[in-house]
């Protein structure tokens, strides 16, 4: 979720750039609770979860784009999308969905910090597909990506976290580099009818592998939570903020989320992540921050 299309410039530059970094910090801060809100859940099974939240994010976004748009204009997003969009919408579909389902066997800081190399395997991606040329300084960074996530993953072989839990977490990346590389290659695309788009298949697909749709009143609070105000506003934030700001400066703002969310899952919840995700994640976040503040430092003297 961190490539959406450029925008006719700004009447109040500075303003504007203020509020694109606000909201794109906003949005980071609201993702970064996902995981420490889908531990407050009693529901256990995931499919049940799946389809609350999904629901949930496809009534906001919904409603969201209704609000901005008006009904022609969402009516037009979605006809505009073509099969870039439906792309997109399917590799949200299973991101969001392999998201619930991977917190049941493995840890919130795996999820996250594996999910935060998507811009580097997005680039690999793009390599392997159409030829994109990749610089030193990327495939550096990539090797020193594929070792960190190689030490968080390694966490599986010893028995700690399920094998299930850390595939699904690198399936989430996959899914998210796929997303990237469709959206930089066809910047038509708009992000927020694709994500509504798959949202919404992603319920209506757990609505048939659910065991079933009774929850208390409690989870269904947190499931809102974690639907309409985790996903579906932190996306509302993130695709308004990030066309206000360069793309290397929205991603470095986002990773926020992944410094974040195993924090407050650590302080509200004591789940602590163990040595090897912690040294795998230090090395996934160190090689996208310096990949990042060297992509941004090359578009400024390029503007």
């Amino acid at each position: 979720m961190t490539q959406v299309s450029a925008i006719s410039a700004p009447t109040h530059p500075h303003a504007d750039f203020r509020l694109g970094i606000a909201l794109v910090a906003g949005a980071a801060l609201t993702w970064s609770f996902g995981g420490t809100i889908a531990r407050f859940l009693s529901v256990t099974d995931p499919w049940t979860v799946v389809f609350w939240r999904a629901s949930f994010s496809a009534a906001f976004l919904l409603l969201f784009m209704l609000w901005r748009d008006g009904p022609k204009g969402t009516v037009t997003l979605f006809r505009n999308m073509g099969l870039p969009g439906l792309g997109v919408a399917a590799c949200f579909c299973v991101a969001s969905s392999a998201f619930v389902v991977a917190l049941q066997y493995t840890t919130v800081a795996n999820i996250l910090l594996t999910q935060a190399a998507a811009p580097l395997f997005a680039a690999i991606l793009a390599w392997i597909v159409f030829r994109e040329r990749v610089n030193a300084a990327t495939w550096i960074a990539i090797a020193a990506v594929i070792c960190g996530v190689g030490i968080m993953v390694s966490s599986s072989f010893s028995g700690k976290v399920s094998p299930l839990g850390d595939g699904l977490a690198l399936l989430i990346t996959v899914m998210f580099s796929i997303a990237i590389v469709i959206t930089r290659h066809s910047p038509q695309v708009r992000m927020t009818p694709a994500v509504c788009l798959g949202t919404a298949v992603s319920a209506i697909a757990a609505s048939q592998l659910a065991a079933s749709y009774a929850v208390s009143a409690a989870d269904l609070g947190w499931l809102f939570l974690f639907g309409a105000i985790n996903l579906g506003m932190g996306l509302a934030m993130f695709v308004t903020g990030a066309r206000l700001v360069p793309a290397a400066l929205a991603a470095l703002v986002s990773t926020l989320e992944p410094v974040l969310g195993p924090i407050w899952v650590w302080l509200i919840h004591a789940e602590v992540p163990g040595s090897r995700t912690i040294i795998g994640g230090a090395i996934v976040f160190a090689a996208l921050l310096i990949h990042i503040l060297t992509d941004w430092q090359r578009q400024r003297k390029a503007g």
